[in-house]
């Protein structure tokens, strides 16, 4: 289903939290969304595994991935 209008369309969640991270940094991140994988012993790989099972995070670091997007422009 084709998504014009949707940011993220094609983007996967591996590469909002890489992007973010390279972006924020762990500390920022864990500011913005206060989640034990971005503040205690971050890694990319951690914080794939608790955001796929966890909606509510997911939708968190989406919307500030979506913020960085817009603040790029």
């Amino acid at each position: 289903m084709e998504q014009p209008n949707n940011p993220l369309h094609g983007i996967t969640l591996k590469q909002m939290v890489t992007e973010l991270q390279e972006h924020y940094g762990w500390e920022y991140m864990g500011y913005m969304v206060n989640i034990r994988c971005f503040t205690h012993n971050p890694s990319i790989k951690s914080s794939l595994t608790f955001l796929r099972r966890t909606p509510w995070a997911r939708t968190k670091v989406e919307e500030l991935y979506s913020e960085m997007l817009q603040n790029r422009r």
